[in-house]
């Protein structure tokens, strides 16, 4: 197994992803749903380790992978200027995705990935609707929302199928590659709301957002390579994670 074989599989999942929720019209307006392939390389973390893997779980990881390209279609009305048309087929998407969910995991009876992942959406929820409360909270508890809205989904994912042993490379790994995204469009010039959020928390404490995000993501760069120094992992997978954030 190399870089290009994890690839590979990544490429594959996510065909097998877009093939369970392809719909003609949704694809010909909204387009292909939007997946974030650092996710979908966590929830084949475990089956690229050598993981038992059956059908079951790969066809849960698949649900799960719906999920959130559910979750992104809603993400995306407020971050474009589409047209009433293609805003109201966006939260159509969103919802179509969300009821192919429902059914195949409602086919095989797979009753308890349903509960974990209806609790997890619902966890994840509450984290984003922070970004539009008036409260004001601390750069920690930004990371926190971060590394929820980021991991929840895969994390109940785990915990299904007694994956957890993997959790920790995945909340550090996730939300050290985001902050870097966040970090190259605050040196664009664009910020995120939930940035312009964290911006408001570090001002207030008379701090530099870029600074501390900076100290943020060397101390889970930090982290990950001890974590991976002592992991169950295999080598291969180490380099991967390793280059793909720019140790």
């Amino acid at each position: 197994m190399d870089a290009t074989y994890i690839q590979e599989s990544i490429e594959q999942f996510k065909t097998n992803i877009f093939m369970h929720v392809r719909h003609r019209t949704l694809l010909r307006y909204v387009g292909t749903p939007v997946l974030n392939e650092n996710q979908l390389f966590y929830l084949l973390l475990p089956f690229l380790n050598g993981e038992t893997w059956n059908d079951q779980i790969g066809e849960s990881a698949i649900t799960v992978g719906i999920v959130h390209a559910s979750l992104n279609e809603h993400d995306k009305i407020d971050e474009n200027n589409a047209t009433t048309k293609e805003q109201q087929l966006t939260v159509l998407s969103g919802d179509y995705y969300s009821g192919r969910y429902y059914e195949i995991l409602a086919q095989v009876g797979n009753i308890p990935l349903i509960k974990q992942l209806s609790e997890g959406i619902a966890n994840r929820c509450e984290h984003q609707i922070k970004v539009y409360e008036s409260n004001s909270y601390s750069l920690d508890e930004w990371y926190e929302t971060i590394s929820v809205i980021q991991t929840e989904l895969i994390k109940r994912f785990y915990q299904v199928y007694g994956f957890e042993q993997y959790s920790t490379f995945l909340h550090t790994d996730l939300l050290l590659q985001q902050l870097q995204k966040e970090m190259q469009h605050i040196q664009d010039g664009h910020y995120s709301s939930i940035m312009r959020k964290m911006s408001d928390s570090a001002l207030a404490d008379g701090k530099s957002l870029e600074q501390e995000l900076q100290n943020k993501i060397d101390a889970l760069k930090d982290l990950l390579d001890e974590n991976l120094r002592s992991s169950i992992l295999k080598d291969e997978l180490k380099l991967y994670i390793k280059q793909k954030v720019a140790f």
